[in-house]
């Protein structure tokens, strides 16, 4: 519920403090719902995905499948329900605001090549689009019936799924003495994650804005929602705590999905990028590609599918900073090919 930095402890809604002489602050994100009528909760068979509750819930009001659900929002979490809904048979549909699902991460490009492998499979789109609200079914008023597009659009449906983001789950610090919270709910963290102005207290995960030193990062802080560096975070802040003169351990960001032939990913484009050098094959029948985002001649992040170690591959040349420049990119140099020599642990 709280934290008292001063006193070192930390009260909870049983009533019960505990005191701390180490403290990681690592509550992760909330899931967002959307504010509009039908759609903040106040309607059936409208849900969030973030825990194993969640997923339960959605799971039985699909029962056994043939249901008709409308998706909305079009990054990973959508893309990755819709296409596990639409492959138990049911009508799926998906609204998004962006001109390419996953737009705002993985560009135009990349964003058309999943959107081509989800209708492969029957998942319908629609795109560029915004929602108005929700209505009741006609059969049973406390539940969803339809969803209403600024458009004119009406989709109807038994099931509404909402993936349009979380934010930090920092709430209960708010008004704590000695912490910051930035705008966006985080908290900002030095390369030991830990918590400026604060004796012994660490934020990791979701929450924590830390400085990425990264291609492109140049030091800024950031704020990734990818678990592996949530656990990255964890080792480093562990590794801070058993041994206090360590120097912080630097990795480059990872995650992965399981949409179309599974993507790989690694790095970050927080910062920007200004292009896409795409090789391989892209088409949904067939794919098997890798994405380099490129800023100047600088690679920022690597996708990839069914080229898994391209993705391993650059993940390590980043964090050695040996990563191919663009130019040599596009005369032909492979990621695949360029030697890592061991790291000699003293």
């Amino acid at each position: 519920m709280s934290v008292d930095f001063d006193g070192k402890k930390v009260s909870t809604k049983s009533g019960k403090d505990y005191d701390y002489t180490k403290l990681v602050v690592a509550p992760g994100g909330s899931p967002k719902w959307l504010p509009l009528d039908g759609l903040k909760g106040d309607l059936g068979n409208v849900f969030l995905l973030r825990a194993i509750p969640h997923a339960q819930a959605i799971v039985d009001a699909v029962g056994d499948n043939g249901k008709n659900i409308v998706v909305i929002g079009s990054s990973f979490i959508g893309m990755e329900v819709a296409n596990c809904l639409r492959q138990k048979k049911n009508e799926v549909t998906v609204v998004g605001m962006e001109k390419a699902p996953m737009d705002r991460i993985m560009g135009e490009k990349v964003g058309n090549i999943f959107k081509g492998l989800l209708e492969k499979n029957g998942v319908n789109f629609h795109m560029e689009a915004s929602v108005e609200k929700a209505t009741p079914s006609k059969s049973d008023p406390s539940k969803v019936g339809a969803v209403h597009l600024k458009d004119g659009t009406v989709l109807e449906c038994d099931i509404v799924i909402e993936g349009v983001g979380i934010k930090p789950a920092t709430d209960f610090l708010k008004g704590a003495k000695g912490i910051k919270i930035e705008e966006d709910g985080g908290v900002r963290v030095n390369e030991k994650f830990e918590v400026p102005g604060l004796k012994d207290v660490y934020a990791i995960g979701d929450i924590a804005a830390y400085p990425y030193h990264g291609p492109g990062g140049n030091g800024e802080h950031l704020r990734i929602e990818h678990w592996d560096v949530a656990q990255n975070a964890g080792r480093s802040v562990a590794r801070s705590i058993n041994n206090p003169g360590a120097k912080p351990k630097q990795f480059i960001p990872v995650f992965w999905s399981a949409l179309g032939s599974q993507l790989r990913y690694c790095g970050n484009t927080q910062g920007g990028y200004d292009d896409v050098v795409l090789i391989g094959e892209t088409s949904p029948q067939k794919p098997s590609w890798v994405a380099y985002y490129t800023k100047g001649e600088e690679v920022v992040a690597v996708a990839s599918m069914m080229k898994d170690p391209y993705m391993s591959q650059s993940a390590e040349l980043m964090r050695r900073k040996k990563m191919p420049s663009k130019s040599e990119l596009q005369n032909g140099v492979d990621t695949l090919e360029i030697s890592i020599p061991a790291e000699v642990k003293i």
